[in-house]
């Protein structure tokens, strides 16, 4: 890694619904990207972005969010799984952006229930493939979510498992992106 300038980590938050546990585990994700050091975190909500489904690249939206995304030198997207597979909020969100994506790295980490989002995650590797991205092999899911949230909202409720697999996907996703962002600067890359 870089020893004088972090790498930029784009957290895409991918729930947009009410009711949603994607903000509790995004700040848990972004408190280990901290902790994990050398990474400065932009969390990206996309319940905040409210993206145009229509995917009009030129909406306010689109041209607001996309300055972020290509500052990023990797991504980590947070996703449920609905319906064994990720939210429509996050295909929009992928779909509305191009040159921003890639050459990047993006890990995942996913929660749901028995399968823990992992059903979701195999799809977005497959989408994320096309935007010329480098998934990194290892995530971070959460089976059956709620069991994870304890009675006062504190997540995950026994940590030690779940941070050696953030770390994990972390040094996984660093590698990445440190090599990918020499890369990019050495010779812009070209689709």
């Amino acid at each position: 890694m870089s020893d004088t300038v972090p790498l930029r980590l784009a957290v895409i938050v991918g729930s947009t619904r009410s009711g949603r546990v994607a903000p509790l585990v995004a700040a848990w994700l972004t408190d280990r990207a901290r902790h994990h050091g050398g990474l400065d975190v932009d969390v990206v909500d996309l319940a905040e972005a409210d993206l145009p489904s229509d995917l009009d690249a030129d909406s306010p939206q689109v041209t607001a969010l996309a300055p972020r995304l290509a500052r990023a030198d990797a991504f980590v997207v947070v996703t449920p799984e609905y319906n064994h597979s990720f939210p429509a909020p996050l295909k929009t969100a992928i779909d509305c952006f191009r040159a921003e994506w890639q050459a990047k790295p993006v890990g995942f980490v996913s929660y749901g229930g028995m399968a823990g989002g992992l059903r979701a995650v195999e799809q977005l590797r497959q989408v994320f493939a096309e935007t010329h991205t480098v998934g990194v092999r290892d995530t971070v899911s959460f089976h059956n979510v709620w069991e994870h949230i304890g009675e006062q909202g504190e997540f995950p409720v026994e940590p030690a498992g779940c941070d050696a697999a953030a770390k994990t996907m972390f040094d996984q996703l660093v590698w990445w992106a440190d090599a990918l962002r020499a890369g990019r600067q050495a010779r812009p890359y070209r689709v």
